[in-house]
C-alpha cells in the first residue's frame, strides 16, 4: 500500500529507491554499498569514542568526588571560627544536603628507614559519609575511626610501600615542632592502621591519610578550630549555582573562599573536553569522507542512467523530477548508513564492558594496565544527544553531497543522451 502511494505521488522517491536497491548486481549497487559501509562506520566509531570519553569523564568524576567535596569553605592563611554557627547558615541555603567539618595538614609517615610525606585530613567518621563515599572504598579494615585511640586509615599505595597491614602501627611526624631546653623537637605520635582505602587514583592512595577530627586538632594544636567545611549538593548539576550562592552569603566575612569541585580540578576536565572535541572533529571527517563517496556513486549513476534520464525527460518529467530523483537516491544512501552505524554504535556502547574483556582475553592482552592507568577498565557513558547529533551531521553530509551530481542529471539534454542509443 505505501509503496502504492509513494509510487503514485512520490514517483521521484520511488524510482531513487530501484536505482538504490543494493541486491542489484551491477557496479553502481556495490558503489552504493560501499558508501553505505562508510557511513556505517564513520557513524559507529564517532558514537563509540564520545561514548567512551564520556565514560573517562564520568569515572574519574565519580573517583575524585569518592575522596573531594563538592564545594568547600576555607579560610584563608587560617583555621575556621565559630564553624558550627557558619554551618547552620550554610545548611539552610537550597541544594545542601550536608556539611561536614575538616582539618587540613601536612606530615611524614616513618617506619624504620622509611619515610613519606603526606596530607594529614582530620575528619568526623560520623559525618563524613554523608559528604563523600571515602567510606565505601575501604579495601581492609574498618572506615569507623574512634576518639584519642589514635587510628589512622591510609592509601593502599602506602600500605604496600610500608608494608603495612590493619593493626601495625606507623609514626605521623608533624611539621610543627615542640620546643625544649634541649631546643626544636618534631611533635610526634605513633598511630594504629584501622583501615586501608582504595580510591584508584594515585595521589590519593599515595599521599593521603584519615584521622580522626579531635586526634587531628590535638596533634597540630588547632583548639577546636577546623581549615574548612566540605558541603555536599543534592544535583551535581547546579554546583556553579549553588557556589556562586555560597560566595553571596559569605562574603561578609573576612578571608572566606568558596571553592567547587569543577574549579578544583578545572585542568583535568577541560583536558578530557579538549580531548573528546578533538576526537569528534578527525572523526567527523572519517564521516565526511565516507558521505563524499555518494558524489562518484551518483556521478557514475547519472552517467549510466543517461538513457532512463531521456525516456524520462520525453515523457514528460521536469528538471525539478529529474533533480529530486538522484537526491533522494543520495539520501537514502545517507539514511541506510547513518541508521545502521547508529544501531551497530549504540550496540557496541552499551556491550564494551562485555565486548573489551573478551579481545583482551583472546588475545592475552591488557589494554588498560592497572599499574599505569588510573582507570584499568573501558567505561562507557551513552548520551542521546550525541547519538543525535552524530545522526543529525552524518544526513546533513549526505544531503550537502548529492546536490552538484543531482543538479548535473538535471540538465542533461535528452536528445543528446539518446543520439547514441
Amino acid at each position: 500500500m505505501i509503496k502504492n502511494f509513494l509510487k503514485n505521488n512520490l514517483y521521484e522517491f520511488w524510482i531513487a529507491s530501484r536505482y538504490t536497491h543494493l541486491k542489484n548486481k551491477n557496479f553502481i549497487s556495490f558503489i552504493s554499498l560501499t558508501s553505505v559501509i562508510g557511513i556505517s562506520l564513520g557513524v559507529m566509531a564517532l558514537i563509540v569514542v564520545l561514548s567512551v570519553m564520556n565514560g573517562f569523564r564520568s569515572e574519574l568524576q565519580n573517583k575524585i568526588l569518592s575522596v573531594a567535596s563538592d564545594i568547600e569553605v576555607i579560610k584563608l592563611g587560617g583555621n575556621l571560627k565559630n564553624w558550627e554557627r557558619l554551618k547552620s547558615d550554610l545548611k539552610k541555603l537550597e541544594n545542601i544536603s550536608d556539611i561536614a567539618p575538616y582539618t587540613n595538614n601536612q606530615a611524614m609517615l616513618s617506619l624504620g628507614k622509611y619515610n613519606r610525606g603526606v596530607i594529614v585530613r582530620g575528619i568526623d567518621p560520623n559525618l563524613e559519609p554523608k559528604v563523600s563515599d571515602l567510606n565505601l572504598k575501604i579495601k581492609d579494615g574498618e572506615f569507623n575511626l574512634n576518639q584519642s585511640k589514635y587510628e589512622i586509615l591510609i592509601g593502599v599505595d602506602i600500605a604496600r610501600y610500608f608494608g603495612l597491614k590493619v593493626g601495625d602501627k606507623v609514626s605521623l611526624i608533624s611539621s610543627q615542632a615542640n620546643y625544649s631546653p634541649v631546643g626544636m623537637l618534631p611533635r610526634l605520635k605513633q598511630f594504629r592502621i584501622k583501615g586501608i582505602f582504595e580510591v584508584g587514583m594515585y595521589e590519593y592512595d599515595a599521599g593521603l591519610v584519615l584521622i580522626h577530627l579531635k586526634d587531628a586538632q590535638k596533634m597540630f594544636q588547632m583548639q577546636e578550630l577546623v581549615s574548612g567545611l566540605r558541603v555536599k549538593l543534592k544535583d551535581l548539576n547546579k554546583t556553579r549555582k549553588t557556589t556562586s550562592t555560597l560566595v553571596e552569603t559569605v562574603n561578609r566575612l573576612d578571608n572566606l573562599v568558596v571553592t567547587d569541585w569543577t574549579r578544583q580540578h578545572a585542568n583535568l576536565f577541560a583536558a578530557i573536553q579538549m580531548e573528546k572535541k578533538v576526537m569528534s572533529i578527525i572523526l567527523t571527517l572519517i564521516i565526511a569522507v565516507a558521505a563524499f563517496n555518494i558524489v562518484s556513486t551518483l556521478v557514475m549513476g547519472v552517467t549510466e542512467k543517461k538513457s532512463d534520464i531521456a525516456i524520462l525527460r520525453t515523457l514528460g518529467a521536469t528538471q525539478k523530477s529529474i533533480l529530486l530523483i538522484f537526491m533522494w537516491q543520495g539520501i537514502l544512501i545517507g539514511i541506510i548508513g547513518t541508521f545502521l552505524g547508529i544501531l551497530a554504535g549504540v550496540s557496541v556502547s552499551l556491550n564494551i564492558d562485555v565486548i573489551v574483556p573478551f579481545f583482551e582475553e583472546l588475545f592475552g592482552v591488557q589494554f588498560l594496565s592497572k599499574d599505569i592507568y588510573y582507570i584499568s577498565v573501558l567505561p562507557s557513558k551513552l548520551l542521546l544527544s550525541d547519538v543525535f547529533f552524530i545522526g543529525f551531521m552524518s544526513l546533513f553530509l549526505s544531503i550537502i553531497a548529492t546536490i552538484y551530481p543531482s543538479f548535473r542529471a538535471s540538465k542533461i539534454d535528452p536528445a543528446t543522451a539518446l543520439k547514441y542509443e
